[in-house]
């Protein structure tokens, strides 16, 4: 065997290789999208042909570790969201007690002044205060049974274009691509010289 044949042919065979087998495990990926019936099997991309069980196993995982009922109802039941919102109930207690209800009963604003507001007005923010984990946690509960988080997002998941998907993948993992593809080819060229060298030896 000539010499060019294994010091060019043979390492630069194995590179293309070695790109070519990078190129076709992510075509692989997404293609074909319906299944192919060939003789003896059927062929389909690992993404379409595993999208409901990935969709499943991303709405437990999302349910179970990012949108827990369990930490929303303490979050929006803890005492500091409270604090935020307090100024805005205040504001609105405020114009309840010194128009709207003067407005609806206007006999009422004979008996009310100042300081009767300022009374009531504090009497309501301190119910309010006690009420709102209370009704913030029946509401988290209400929701709960309401809606079911990880349905919803694998059915969304499940929904998803493979197309668009590829799309996005092929976009923003352009250079990741790249360098797979390439360090596919290099793998391939270092065991082609490794071939070489070899096939040296022993002639």
């Amino acid at each position: 065997m000539n010499d060019w044949i294994i010091w060019i042919l043979i390492p630069l065979s194995s590179a293309l290789i070695g790109w070519i087998s990078i190129s076709m495990v992510i075509y692989f990926l997404f293609h074909p999208q319906q299944p192919k019936k060939l003789p003896g099997f059927t062929i389909q991309g690992i993404l379409p042909k595993n999208q409901p069980v990935i969709a499943k196993g991303l709405g437990k995982l999302a349910s179970k570790e990012f949108l827990s009922f369990s930490g929303i109802e303490e979050k929006i039941s803890s005492p500091e969201n409270l604090e935020k919102i307090l100024p805005l109930i205040e504001e609105h207690v405020d114009d309840f007690l010194r128009n709207r209800l003067k407005q609806e009963m206007p006999m009422i604003s004979m008996f009310i002044g100042d300081k009767t507001i300022q009374t009531l007005k504090t009497a309501f923010m301190k119910e309010i205060t006690l009420l709102f984990p209370a009704v913030m946690k029946k509401y988290a509960a209400n929701l709960q049974n309401d809606l079911n988080i990880e349905q919803l997002i694998s059915s969304r998941v499940e929904a998803v274009s493979m197309h668009q998907l590829e799309e996005q993948f092929q976009k923003n993992l352009a250079k990741e691509i790249k360098l797979a593809k390439l360090f596919g080819g290099l793998i391939g060229l270092t065991i082609g010289l490794g071939q070489a060298l070899v096939l040296c030896l022993v002639k």
